[in-house]
């Protein structure tokens, strides 16, 4: 079975989107959820972030078409989670961090693998930087999977802020921008 992903510019829209991903379930991995006003300025910055030029990053929110065809083609589309990309230095070097969220009824379909994949392939066309990394827990063995399954390449264990200022033992992957990484290719 295919797995067919969109990538949607995160809009005001989707501001529902980013409240389900802010449930129990969604956060065990991130501290929990955060209060309502983070989840405003969160909404935010994600908005701010797309109307930005595209090297800059972009969140987007994942659809996905479980049959393969879309509207147009008389199939069904559903809004399952998000994707992005931002700015950071790491260790000293100027790189793009990547993170992903798919709500839990959508899980297991391998869309969050899907999704990264076509996330990297917006990353070659306009990004500026190197490498995407990813800094999963290394209790989640789900998003370390994504990882590989996307073509990262795993680095070692690092301790990771997150929240800020809340060290997290991270899996620490890097995709090299631009060079062909296996893993899976856009859209399949």
């Amino acid at each position: 079975m295919e797995t067919h992903v969109r990538l949607e510019p995160w809009s005001a829209g989707d501001f529902w989107l980013l409240e389900r991903k802010n449930e129990p379930a969604m956060t065990r991995f991130l501290g929990g959820p955060e209060p309502a006003a983070k989840l405003v300025d969160r909404q935010r910055r994600y908005e701010a972030l797309s109307a930005r030029e595209p090297a800059a990053g972009r969140m987007f929110r994942v659809v996905w078409t479980p049959d393969g065809e879309g509207p147009a083609a008389g199939g069904r589309t559903e809004s399952v989670g998000s994707v992005g990309f931002w700015e950071r230095e790491w260790q000293g070097e100027p790189v793009y961090e990547s993170g992903w969220g798919i709500l839990p009824e959508f899980q297991g379909h391998g869309l969050a693998a899907a999704a990264l994949t076509e996330l990297l392939a917006y990353v070659r066309a306009h990004g500026s930087r190197g490498s995407v990394h990813a800094f999963p827990g290394t209790d989640h063995p789900a998003s370390n999977a994504v990882c590989r399954r996307a073509g990262f390449e795993y680095l070692g264990d690092v301790d990771f802020e997150y929240p800020p200022g809340v060290p997290h033992p991270s899996c620490d992957w890097r995709y090299r921008v631009g060079r062909p990484q296996g893993g899976l290719t856009p859209s399949g």
